[in-house]
């Protein structure tokens, strides 16, 4: 049994978007999970639109969510003696043939075929003419005329096609250039291509590629074709929906490990698990699990995986992700922001997010800004005797721990027989500059340090 390889091909022509990372997803998850290769293509034919702007961000893309590829990197404008080899060989056997028919007569052909009620296609005028090369003439792939092409697709299944519905599709265009059918082919098996998983917007061009590699003696590698995403209003998603360029995720604050995971269970499943380490995709992925209808796009799913991902990780681990939120004038040691991260992975879904709900601990108690319907509803006349209390029972906690500053509160509200609301707002708005932040009174406390906490509430009960 040949060594599973399978690829990624994009087109140089804009940024890798969602569509296409969860393809090439899957082709890489089937090559590692079968100890194969996986390659990388860059199908940069249109040189008008491809770009080396675009190819380095696609590059990027790929290397940001993990996915290394094996070998060199291919770039089809490189190749192009190589297809036209391949051309030339099939028509020194008669298996293609030049054609100099106009594109204007083509169409006419097409017109008059589906006025006729038949299919609309190439009517293969220069099929028996034995022309040879000539200015503006095409080279045509001498298809087969009767039978089917059929194949299994590994997620549609079976597919047949009758070959009277195909024409004698070009192979080589009037300036030279081979054609995206032609150049695939050649590319696949010189590549050494055992497995093709791609979107389903391809599967009508599969019979056509199956007839060459017939026609050039060449195995025919396995086909499977990913159904598309959609939004979740069940239409072709756009960028409204959350189609965004994949690093555009990076910027919104996503963990590529957690964009990763929710893009293979957009259409792939193992039982009810919605987590998964990349280790167990790469042990658990198979095609025979691969849905074989259209995917919702769900923002608040991805949200959640993101969440999930976050909660999971260690602090030390989040600290460069979130610094990379911060503002640049922020010069927090990662130490200071490895011991707040904890109050802020409960809530938050994204780095990004964890560094706006960390805006206060990065201030000084002379900058702190505060909401001021917050300042108008809580720092009332009886909250100025309890900040001042709480400040001097902290200066003179000499240990300044959790369960010290408990029993300080504790032992304060049990002697003014209060209830814990009543120290609550006040306190966390003195430190906070709102009434709603991460985490506990104890550990914002301790988070601040005991000098930064008693400058914040003294500031506080002198607003008051």
């Amino acid at each position: 049994m040949s060594k599973t390889v399978t690829r990624f091909a994009p087109s140089p022509t804009g940024h890798l978007h969602i569509g296409g990372a969860r393809t090439a997803l899957f082709a890489w998850l089937l090559a590692r999970r079968n100890d194969g290769r996986f390659v990388l293509r860059i199908e940069d034919t249109d040189r008008q639109r491809s770009t080396q702007e675009y190819t380095d961000a696609i590059l990027e893309s790929m290397k940001w969510l993990g996915m290394d590829w094996d070998g060199e990197l291919v770039y089809q404008s490189e190749r192009f003696d190589l297809y036209n080899g391949y051309i030339d060989q099939l028509l020194d056997e008669g298996k293609a043939y030049w054609c100099d028919c106009t594109p204007e007569q083509v169409d006419a052909m097409r017109e008059k075929a589906m006025k006729e009620k038949r299919k609309p296609k190439y009517d293969g005028s220069c099929r028996e003419k034995n022309i040879g090369p000539g200015e503006n003439r095409v080279v045509r792939f001498k298809a087969p005329l009767e039978g089917r092409t059929s194949f299994t697709d590994m997620i549609k299944g079976p597919i047949s096609v009758e070959n009277a519905e195909m024409d004698d599709m070009i192979l080589r265009r009037s300036d030279g250039s081979p054609t995206y059918n032609l150049a695939v082919v050649v590319d696949d098996h010189t590549m050494e291509v055992t497995e093709v998983l791609r979107g389903d917007d391809h599967v009508n061009n599969t019979p056509r590629q199956i007839q060459l590699y017939k026609a050039l003696g060449w195995d025919v590698p396995r086909f499977g074709h990913v159904p598309m995403i959609l939004g979740p209003d069940k239409k072709k998603l756009s960028k409204r929906h959350g189609a965004l360029s994949v690093m555009e995720y990076q910027k919104m604050g996503y963990l590529p490990e957690a964009v990763v995971n929710y893009l293979v269970r957009l259409g792939w499943s193992h039982g009810d698990q919605e987590i998964f380490s990349r280790e167990e995709l790469v042990k658990l992925f198979n095609t025979e699990s691969l849905g074989n209808s259209p995917s919702v796009f769900d923002t608040k799913k991805l949200d959640w995986v993101n969440s999930e991902y976050i909660k999971a990780k260690t602090p030390a681990d989040l600290v460069s992700g979130m610094r990379s939120f911060l503002p640049e004038d922020v010069e927090a040691e990662d130490a200071y922001l490895e011991k707040m991260i904890p109050l802020l992975q409960p809530r938050a879904t994204t780095f990004k997010e964890m560094a706006d709900m960390a805006d206060f601990f990065l201030v000084s108690a002379e900058v702190l800004e505060y909401d001021e319907k917050a300042v108008a509803k809580v720092f009332k006349p009886e909250a100025l005797e309890i900040l001042k209390e709480l400040t001097a029972r902290i200066e003179a906690d000499a240990e300044f721990s959790h369960d010290s500053l408990e029993a300080i509160c504790k032992g304060f509200l049990e002697e003014k027989e209060l209830k814990f609301k009543a120290i609550g707002q006040p306190v966390r708005l003195a430190l906070c500059g709102r009434t709603q932040s991460p985490g506990g009174l104890y550990d914002l406390m301790l988070v601040l340090g005991k000098d930064e906490t008693l400058a914040r509430l003294k500031r506080a009960a002198a607003l008051v």
